[in-house]
C-alpha cells in the first residue's frame, strides 16, 4: 500500500521469462530474440528466471519461481494465453506481451486472464519498457538508454525505436521508456498516474494517437503535468469543420482544437511535429521550469537577432529588453558598436568576454525570463570559447538558457561543449525561439491548471429545474433543435440577457407585437428545422412600421417554403432590434465532443462566423480567471477596449455570459450544441440577439462512471460537501474540499506538527513537504479521490504591520480510490493543538460518507504499530484491525462501508 500499483511493472525486484526454447533461437520471435540480445548486453540488477509454458511438475515446484514481473514474447496468441495463466499462478503481480498483430478480441482474452489472476498486463503489440537504473531493457525498441531525468511514453513502437536513436545521438537520457501499444490493458493513463509519482522523472514527453476514457485521461494528465513539464505529440488532426454540425460552433470547431483546449487545461504543452518534440525534450532534459514569456536575445549579428525578434512576436512571445540601468552598466563593457535598444546586439567584434557580460547582465534582470544566446561564425572568432562562458554559467543561472550556434563545420566542437553543459542547443533562431515558446507555454498553463471551480459560480441562482423541464419537453416531442423562443428562455432561465421575442402566426398578430414592442424590430423565421436562417432569407432586420412588418412577414414565409419545402414552419418571431450603435458582435457556443464532452468557444460573431473562423476555447466549469483568459485568447479580444472611435465595452458583464454557459453545460448534461450569435456587447451591457439549442443523450467523458457531472472531462469542485462544525473549546470550524489555493496552509499545518505525528503521517522524518507531494495532496482529482480539509479563521500581521484574517488548516481527511475501483485508502492528520476536540471522528465519518456515496464499498489504511492514538480512533470507528502481513510494523485496519 506503500507503493505505486504499478511499481511490479515498473521496478520489479524479479522477472521470469517465456521466450520460448533457448535451444531454438530459428523457433523465436523477433521481439524475443531482442529481448534476450538485450538481457544478455545490459545484465538486469535483479533476478531473472527463465520459463517454459510446456513445464511439467505440480505447482509446488513452481513455488521458488514467484516474481514481481512476467515477460512474454512468444509466437502463437495460444501460447501468449498458457504462458499469463501460468505467469498468474506463480503469483505475479504484473504482466509484459511483447508482440504484435494481436487483434482486439484475442486482446480482450488476455486482460480477462489477467484481471481474473489479479495482475496487471502491459500489451498486448506493446514493444516494452526500459528502465536504465536498473538496467532493464524489457523490450524490442533498441539499445538500453542513457540515465536521465526524462520519460517516454509513446503509443507507436517504430517511434520510440526512432526517439531512443535520435536521444542516443544527442546525450538525452531517460529514467523510463514505455511503448503501450494498441490494445493494451495498461493504457497511456496508468502509465502517467506512475511516472508522476516516480521521483525519477522530473519531466514527460509523450506521443499518442487516441484514448479510451478521456476523464481518466485528463485525471492522469492533471496530475503529472502539476508535479513536472509534460509534453505532447498527437497525431491524427482533423480538419475544422462538420457537414452535420447543426449550429456554426459545431461547424468550426474541429476535435483538435478541443484536445488543445483539454492540454492547455490540464496544464500540459503540446507540439505539432516530430522536430518540435526533439526541440522539446532538450528542454525538459536540462530541467528548466516555469517562466513568463519575455525571451531576451544576446547576438553577435543584426541579423539572426531580428529574425528571432520576429519569430517572438510570430508566435506570440514577448521580446525581453534591458531595464533602462541594466543596458547603461553593460553598454561600457562592451565593443562601441554593441546596440542594447531592444536586441542585446554585442556587435561582430565581441569575445567570450562581452557574451559573459550580457549574459550576466540579462540573468540578473527581472525583465527578462529566459536568454537565447545566438552566435554567428566571424573570422577569428573561437566559437567553443564562447559556449564554454555559457557552460560556465549554467549551473548558476535561474532562467532558461538556449543557444543557437549557426553555421556547421565551424561551430562542431562548440556544440558539443554546449550538449555536455545540458544547454539546449540549434541549428536556427527560430528552433530556439520555439522552444523557449514551449517552456513559457507550460508556465501559462499551470496556471489554468490551478482554477478549480465550483459547477455554480456565486452570481444569482439559475432556474435549473426551469430549464431541465424545458429540455426534457423538447425530447419528448422527439425533437433535437430547440426553436429560437426556446432557446431564448432556456438562456433567461440562467438570467442571460435576451432581447424581447415573442412570435406571430399572422401577419396581423405581427403587425400588433411590432406596435406593442416599438420599432424598430426585426422578424425571423421560426423553424425547428431551419439552422441558419439567413441562409434562406428567414431574417428581416430594421423594420420600421406595421405595413413592411406585414409585407415582410408574407414574403419571408414565401421564401421559406420555396427553398425548404419540408421544413416545418411555426410562424415568424417578432423582436426588437438591439440598440447598441457601437456594439460589437460576438457569439459564445458550445459543442460537445467524442470523448471529452463539453467544450465553450469565443470569438467574433455575426453572419460570417465560418468564414473569420475566430474561436477561442476552454473546458468547464469556468472561473472569472478562465472566462477572462478565454476572452484574451480570441482574436476580437483586441476590439473590446477603446476601438475606432467607440468607448471600451463592459467586459465584465461578458465574462458573466460565460461564467452563465459554464452554469448550463455543468447543470444540463443533455446540451449538446449551442449559439449566441449573435451577442452584441458595448459600454453600458450585453444582450443575446439570437441563439440556437441543440440537445440530445449526455457523453459520458468516463465510461462506466455514473453521477451528476459525469459528462464533463474535468469534475467540477465539489462544493456541496462543504460542512459547519462548533469545535469543543468554542467557536467553528468548515470542513471542505481541498483545491490547490491551499498548498501553503497544508505546508504549514506540516510544519506546526510534532516530528512524532509527522513521522506517524508521512513514515519520514521530513520537516515539510517536497513540492512534488504538496502538488499531489492539494491538486486532486475529485472522480477517484477526496481530501477533505478542517479549517478556521485566525488574524495575523502582514508585512506593511495591517492586521488581516486567513484560513487555517488543521486537519486533513482523504482516500483514494484502489486499482480494484471498489475499495480506497484513507488517511487522516489532526494538528497537534486540536488533538482531544473529535477532529479525527468527525473528519473519517465525513470521508466515509463521501466514499460511501461514490459506491466504494470498502475502506483501509496502514497505521504504525506504535501509533496508539489513531488506533484507539480506529477501535471507536468500528474498524476491523489485522497485523499486516508485508511489514510487523503497521497494522492494516479496515471498514466496510
Amino acid at each position: 500500500m506503500d507503493q505505486h500499483y504499478l511499481s511490479p511493472l515498473f521496478d520489479p525486484q524479479s522477472i521470469v521469462l517465456f521466450t520460448g526454447p533457448a535451444d531454438d533461437p530459428d523457433g523465436l520471435t523477433p521481439q524475443a530474440r531482442a529481448l534476450l540480445a538485450h538481457l544478455h548486453a545490459q545484465p538486469y540488477k535483479g533476478r531473472v528466471v527463465p520459463l517454459d509454458t510446456t513445464t511439467s511438475g505440480t505447482l509446488a515446484d513452481l513455488a521458488h519461481t514467484k516474481a514481481d514481473l512476467a515477460i512474454i514474447a512468444l509466437p502463437s496468441v495460444e501460447q501468449v494465453l498458457a504462458a499469463l495463466e501460468l505467469a498468474g499462478r506463480i503469483k505475479v503481480r504484473a504482466a509484459l506481451v511483447l508482440s504484435s498483430g494481436i487483434d482486439a478480441a484475442q486482446a480482450a482474452q488476455m486482460h480477462a486472464i489477467a484481471k481474473r489472476l489479479g495482475f496487471w498486463l502491459l500489451g498486448p503489440n506493446s514493444q516494452g519498457l526500459q528502465r536504465p537504473h536498473l538496467q532493464l531493457n524489457a523490450s524490442a525498441a533498441g539499445a538500453l538508454a542513457t540515465q536521465g531525468q526524462l520519460a517516454l511514453v509513446c503509443q507507436s513502437g517504430a517511434l520510440t525505436a526512432s526517439i531512443l536513436d535520435w536521444a542516443s545521438a544527442h546525450s538525452v537520457g531517460f529514467s523510463s521508456v514505455i511503448a503501450v501499444g494498441p490494445h493494451s490493458q495498461v493504457t497511456l493513463s496508468h502509465a502517467l498516474d506512475f511516472l508522476s509519482a516516480d521521483r525519477r522523472t522530473h519531466g514527460i514527453v509523450v506521443y499518442m494517437e487516441g484514448i479510451a476514457n478521456a476523464r481518466r485521461f485528463t485525471s492522469a494528465l492533471r496530475a503529472a503535468a502539476f508535479s513536472k513539464p509534460v509534453i505532447v505529440l498527437k497525431s491524427g488532426r482533423k480538419s475544422a469543420g462538420n457537414a452535420a454540425a447543426q449550429t456554426h460552433s459545431g461547424a468550426i470547431v474541429g476535435s483538435d482544437e478541443v484536445f488543445d483546449a483539454v492540454l492547455r487545461r490540464a496544464g500540459a504543452v503540446r507540439v505539432r511535429s516530430f522536430v518540435e518534440l526533439f526541440s522539446a525534450a532538450k528542454c525538459l532534459a536540462s530541467r528548466y521550469r516555469p517562466v513568463g514569456r519575455r525571451l531576451g536575445i544576446i547576438s553577435n549579428g543584426g541579423g539572426p537577432g531580428v529574425l528571432a525578434a520576429d519569430w517572438i512576436s510570430e508566435i506570440g512571445l514577448e521580446l525581453g529588453v534591458l531595464s533602462a540601468d541594466a543596458a547603461r552598466a553593460l553598454q561600457d563593457q562592451l565593443p562601441a558598436n554593441a546596440s542594447l535598444t531592444d536586441l542585446i546586439d554585442i556587435s561582430e567584434e565581441a569575445g567570450p568576454a562581452d557574451f559573459r557580460a550580457a549574459l550576466d547582465a540579462a540573468a540578473q534582470d527581472r525583465q527578462i525570463d529566459g536568454i537565447l544566446v545566438i552566435y554567428s561564425p566571424k573570422f577569428g572568432g573561437d566559437p567553443s570559447a564562447i559556449a564554454q562562458q555559457l557552460a560556465e554559467v549554467r549551473p548558476k543561472l535561474k532562467k532558461p538558457l538556449v543557444a543557437c550556434w549557426m553555421g556547421e563545420a565551424s561551430v562542431g566542437a562548440a556544440r558539443k561543449v554546449l550538449v555536455q553543459a545540458q544547454i539546449p542547443s540549434f541549428r536556427t533562431p527560430e528552433a530556439a525561439v520555439g522552444a523557449f515558446s514551449n517552456i513559457a507555454s507550460f508556465y501559462q498553463n499551470q496556471q489554468l491548471l490551478q482554477q478549480t471551480p465550483p459547477p455554480l459560480s456565486s452570481l444569482a441562482a439559475p432556474d435549473v429545474e426551469g430549464a431541465r423541464l424545458l429540455i426534457e419537453g423538447v425530447l419528448a416531442e422527439r425533437r433535437n433543435a430547440l426553436t429560437e423562443m426556446e432557446s431564448k428562455a432556456l438562456l433567461a432561465s440562467f438570467h442571460i440577457p435576451v432581447t424581447q421575442t415573442l412570435l406571430a402566426r399572422t401577419p396581423t398578430e405581427a403587425m400588433m407585437i411590432a406596435s406593442q414592442l416599438g420599432f424598430p424590430v426585426a422578424l425571423k423565421i421560426d423553424s425547428p428545422d431551419i439552422a441558419h436562417k439567413s441562409d434562406v432569407g428567414g431574417v428581416a432586420l430594421n423594420i420600421m412600421n406595421a405595413t413592411v412588418v406585414r409585407d415582410v412577414y408574407n414574403d419571408m414565409i414565401a421564401t421559406v417554403r420555396q427553398k425548404r419545402p419540408q421544413a416545418r414552419i411555426n410562424g415568424v418571431t417578432v423582436q426588437t432590434m438591439a440598440r447598441k450603435n457601437q456594439g460589437r458582435e460576438l457569439y459564445v457556443g458550445v459543442v460537445t465532443d467524442a470523448p471529452f464532452g463539453p467544450v465553450i468557444a469565443f470569438g467574433a460573431g455575426g453572419t460570417m462566423i465560418e468564414l473569420i473562423g475566430d474561436h477561442a476555447m476552454e473546458l468547464p466549469p469556468l472561473n472569472q480567471f478562465l472566462a477572462r483568459r478565454l476572452i484574451e485568447r480570441s482574436r476580437v479580444h483586441e476590439t473590446l477596449g477603446e476601438w475606432r472611435g467607440a468607448p471600451a465595452v463592459d467586459q465584465a458583464a461578458l465574462e458573466r455570459v460565460l461564467l452563465r454557459v459554464s452554469e448550463m453545460v455543468c447543470e444540463l448534461p443533455q446540451l449538446r450544441e449551442m449559439d449566441i450569435n449573435p451577442i452584441i456587447i458595448d459600454a453600458d451591457g450585453v444582450v443575446a440577439v439570437d441563439a440556437r439549442v441543440v440537445v440530445g443523450q449526455a457523453v459520458q467523458a468516463s465510461p462506466g462512471r455514473s453521477g451528476q457531472y459525469s459528462h464533463l472531462a474535468i469534475l467540477p469542485y465539489p462544493a456541496r460537501y462543504e460542512q459547519l462544525w462548533p469545535l469543543r473549546g468554542g467557536g467553528d470550524y468548515r470542513v471542505r474540499p481541498i483545491h490547490p489555493d491551499d498548498a501553503q496552509a497544508l505546508q504549514a499545518l506540516v510544519r506546526r506538527l510534532k516530528p512524532e505525528s509527522r513521522y506517524f503521517r508521512f513514515v519520514s522524518r521530513m520537516s515539510e513537504l517536497p513540492p512534488s507531494m504538496l502538488a499531489q495532496f492539494t491538486l486532486i482529482d475529485y472522480d477517484r479521490e477526496m481530501a477533505l480539509c478542517a479549517v478556521i479563521d485566525e488574524e495575523y500581521t502582514d508585512e506593511q504591520g495591517q492586521r488581516r484574517e486567513r484560513e487555517r488548516i488543521i486537519a486533513v481527511s482523504r482516500y483514494i480510490t484502489n486499482p480494484d475501483q471498489s475499495s480506497c485508502e484513507f488517511s487522516l492528520v489532526v494538528d497537534d493543538e486540536f488533538t482531544g476536540q473529535g477532529l479525527g471522528s468527525r473528519m473519517m465519518h465525513c470521508i466515509m460518507d463521501i466514499a460511501r456515496e461514490r459506491g466504494l464499498q470498502e475502506i483501509v489504511g496502514l497505521v504504525l504499530t506504535n501509533n496508539d492514538g489513531m488506533l484507539r480512533l480506529m477501535r471507536h470507528l468500528g474498524f476491523t484491525i489485522k497485523p499486516y502481513p508485508e511489514d510487523p510494523e503497521f497494522r492494516l485496519v479496515s471498514h466496510a462501508l
